[in-house]
């Protein structure tokens, strides 16, 4: 269903082991693998993606069209499009999104809040992900 449109390419990587202290704003896709500490912006003029990988933490706000988590978040999550939470994924903070996917073993410590009117592509869609192995 959201694979209609090509995803962006991910062309900016936050190394595990890196720390970054202060805002990013980003196009295009970012993968974080380290730590954040500050306030994570797409652009809003072209589609992006986030990628927030296990070993990975972020204390912060984010904003971004397509987020996929499966690392530690302390912050608000904004997801325009999509918001993927992978099993290891650990969220403390109110949770905003277009569609949900949330897997087994993921965390929200949060309220979740579906976009509505303008600020969502579409009706807003929770999808449960079976675990299939």
């Amino acid at each position: 269903m959201f694979n209609k449109k090509k995803q962006p390419p991910i062309k900016s990587l936050i190394a595990e082991g890196s720390q970054i202290d202060g805002n990013i704003n980003f196009t295009d896709g970012l993968r974080i693998d380290g730590a954040i500490v500050g306030n994570l912006f797409a652009e809003t003029d072209k589609a992006s993606i986030l990628v927030i990988s296990e070993a990975a933490t972020v204390i912060g706000e984010i904003h971004a069209d397509h987020i996929i988590v499966n690392g530690a978040v302390k912050g608000p999550v904004h997801a325009r499009v999509m918001l993927e939470l992978q099993p290891k994924a650990r969220i403390q903070g109110d949770v905003h999104y277009a569609a949900l996917e949330m897997h087994q073993g993921a965390i929200i410590a949060g309220q979740l809040y579906p976009l509505a009117g303008a600020e969502a592509e579409a009706k807003p869609i929770l999808k449960l992900a079976a675990n299939n192995g």
